[in-house]
């Protein structure tokens, strides 16, 4: 046995040996370690205990789902509060002045009309001058057109009557705008020849009786208040 007899060296002999030593052993060895794994198994093949499983899955932690994994929670995500915008300011206005206007129309409130007879009574028959008075009473110079055909002057008797207007039957026609100083006053005398008129100078035109009547004049749509008037 410990000395090889054949026709090949010595040496390979004993390399033969050695390979099937070597695959004894770990023959051997497999089986052993074979036999004690099914000795500390289970040979039953049954579930681990419960107390096992329960260990297990309190020392590990769960798994993070795959959704979450790619989706964060939403209680994770900071969603930006919003921003409180200023409003713009209002644009500034300004506001129309309240008071006269230099430079621009006499309105009816910046002018006063008047009406003074010269004189103050006048016989039956008579021609009697009225004067047609504008003044300014504004604190500013304004622009105001004083045509003829603007300008009237009426008689009335005592009960409102309707005698005679200065427009009625010689009706005159100017083109007459003028700036108005503050205080500034304008006369226009008018002659009236004693007869009564009508709108039109269609009416008969008589001579008015002795008696107490009023003037009143007119410059477009500004009227003046009544002044005495007297024929005797």
């Amino acid at each position: 046995m410990l000395h090889p007899v054949g026709p090949l060296p010595t040496a390979v002999y004993w390399r033969r040996r050695l390979l099937v030593l070597v695959g004894t052993l770990g023959v051997l060895g497999g089986g052993g370690w074979l036999g004690v794994a099914v000795a500390s198994g289970d040979p039953g093949g049954s579930d681990p205990a419960p107390g096992t499983v329960a260990a297990a899955g309190a020392t590990s932690d769960a798994p993070t789902p795959a959704l979450e994994q790619v989706l964060p929670s939403l209680a994770a995500v900071q969603v930006p509060t919003a921003v409180p915008t200023t409003p713009a300011p209002a644009p500034v206005t300004s506001a129309a002045p309240s008071g006269p206007v230099a430079g621009g129309p006499c309105t009816d409130d910046m002018i006063e009309v008047d009406v003074r007879p010269e004189p103050a009574s006048s016989p039956v028959g008579g021609k009697p001058t009225f004067d047609l008075v504008v003044t300014n009473v504004s604190p500013v110079a304004c622009v105001r057109a004083l045509d003829k055909g603007l300008q009237e002057i009426v008689l009335l008797d005592g009960a409102g009557n309707r005698l005679w207007g200065s427009n009625d039957c010689f009706p005159e026609a100017s083109s007459d705008t003028r700036t108005l100083q503050p205080g500034e006053a304008v006369v226009f005398p008018v002659l009236w020849s004693g007869l009564s008129s009508a709108p039109g100078c269609t009416a008969d035109r008589t001579t008015p009786g002795a008696g107490s009547y009023v003037v009143r004049g007119r410059l477009d749509t500004k009227t003046s208040g009544d002044a005495a008037f007297t024929l005797t």
